[in-house]
């Protein structure tokens, strides 16, 4: 979840993704999806208060991001990781929902609040509006193995990928098809 709050304590959730290879692969190295796609409507507010939660706890003023570890079968979860700055999580969120996270995460920091800020991509809208998706985001990582000769090939815990693809489409799908083909260059 990419969460921003204001010194003001105001919160919204910017943007939620999901990993869809397991637990143990770098984020850089799995296929991710924004918006979740297999969250229930319960999960999701769950995480979601969660995220707020934890920004307020640690008192964050500007963008931060939590990942969970959720596990498929019950509602336990783990907070495995919070970066309380801007990270490839936030550009990818960032393009996903057209949400200037740095352009506010700069004017946060400067102790404006959320309502005052003008959303520079909308230009209507202010930045304390919660995007919402009405299409799915897939990303996928590109790799150059040759490039690491001596390096196992298998993914893991360790980012070996070179760049990544972005692809938008109305279902998972068709944003997924349009990833994959763009990850080869032939």
């Amino acid at each position: 979840y990419e969460v921003v709050r204001d010194a003001y304590d105001n919160c919204i959730t910017v943007c939620n993704m999901e990993n869809v290879d397991p637990l143990g692969i770098h984020t850089g190295e799995s296929i991710v999806v924004a918006p979740s796609q297999t969250l229930s409507n319960r999960e999701y507010n769950l995480l979601r208060t969660t995220a707020i939660n934890v920004i307020r706890h640690f008192g964050v003023v500007g963008e931060c991001n939590i990942q969970y570890a959720l596990n498929p079968h019950s509602e336990e979860y783990y907070i495995i990781e919070v970066n309380a700055r801007l990270s490839r999580s936030s550009a990818l969120a960032s393009k996903a929902t057209g949400y200037p996270l740095a352009y506010v995460a700069a004017k946060l920091a400067l102790g404006i609040p959320l309502p005052q800020i003008k959303n520079s991509v909308t230009g209507v809208t202010t930045a304390c509006f919660e995007p919402s998706l009405d299409y799915c985001v897939v990303k996928i990582p590109r790799w150059d193995l040759s490039k690491f000769s001596r390096v196992s090939t298998k993914i893991g815990s360790s980012m070996k990928s070179v760049g990544e693809v972005m692809a938008i489409g109305r279902k998972f799908e068709e944003a997924f098809q349009k990833a994959l083909r763009m990850v080869d260059e032939n």
